[in-house]
């Protein structure tokens, strides 16, 4: 642990063999923070909307969120054919409920709300009707609809139930096509993977690997799930290992790091000849 503890939080000594596509690998991180801040809106917004909107509960039908700008809302929608905008929590970047901006009053939902409202129930329509979504004891399968500019999908995440375990994996992703027709579905990892948290101290966070079929590089769930979770689990960072690639996801900046492979493996000898001499 000694070792990949040194590795991750000193790996820009080793700068030099620093190999990744930034293209591709902004792009990813790009998308894993579109997907924290979705996800951090819902968690508040439910939140609020339980706390505040009691009566109403019994009509809601579901919730989505979005970005706008500098703030993050997230929109509940009533039961029906025709769904009502029921309240509508908005956030800045604190995501502090405190400074929340809780609108209740019932309105029409905009078009580009619609688009969300249609991939995301064309989604579960999807989910419910095929064996490849596996759901699991103790956790839920949390939709997140994400429309930029003519693409749309819908990332589905597995979150748990219990608290003081991050789980990893089990994730899907599903594309739509401007008339919110699906076009593609897939199984980001094949495995699931819990972490548990809290027993004793872990700064380290872990690594996981990832079979070929999910990439090369860490996922935007990856990186997602890890920005939601580490601040209570208190990671400094996690490791994400393929066969040519090795990602180190920093906690602390919420920054990402590529090394090929064979400079991991340099490395971690080098290191182990130190510790012996």
């Amino acid at each position: 642990m000694r070792i990949l503890l040194t590795i991750s939080f000193g790996f820009t000594t080793f700068s030099t063999l620093l190999a990744q596509d930034h293209r591709l690998t902004d792009s990813i991180v790009a998308e894993g923070k579109k997907l924290y801040r979705s996800e951090m809106a819902s968690w508040y917004g439910t939140d609020i909307f339980v706390e505040k909107f009691k009566e109403q509960r019994k009509n809601l039908s579901g919730y989505f969120s979005y970005a706008d700008h500098d703030r993050t809302s997230c929109v509940f929608y009533s039961k029906g054919d025709n769904p009502q905008v029921m309240a509508t929590i908005s956030f800045d970047s604190t995501y502090e409920v405190a400074t929340a901006q809780v609108d209740g009053n019932s309105r029409e939902l905009t078009p580009y709300e619609k688009d969300m409202y249609l991939i995301r129930k064309m989604a579960m329509e999807v989910i419910n009707a095929d064996s490849m979504f596996r759901s699991y004891p103790n956790t839920s399968l949390n939709l997140i609809p994400i429309i930029d500019g003519e693409q749309k999908k819908v990332y589905v995440l597995t979150g748990p139930q219990d608290v003081g375990v991050i789980i990893i994996g089990n994730d899907y992703l599903l594309t739509f096509d401007k008339n919110n027709n699906l076009l593609t579905k897939k199984q980001l990892h094949r495995n699931i993977l819990p972490f548990k948290y809290g027993q004793e101290k872990d700064e380290f966070g872990g690594i996981h690997t990832h079979l070929g079929e999910t990439g090369d590089y860490i996922t935007a769930t990856d990186i997602c799930t890890i920005m939601l979770y580490s601040k209570f689990a208190k990671w400094k960072s996690h490791i994400v290992m393929s066969e040519k690639y090795v990602s180190i996801w920093n906690c602390d900046s919420n920054s990402l790091a590529v090394l090929t492979r064979e400079a991991w493996e340099r490395i971690s000898e080098d290191q182990k000849k130190r510790r012996n001499n």
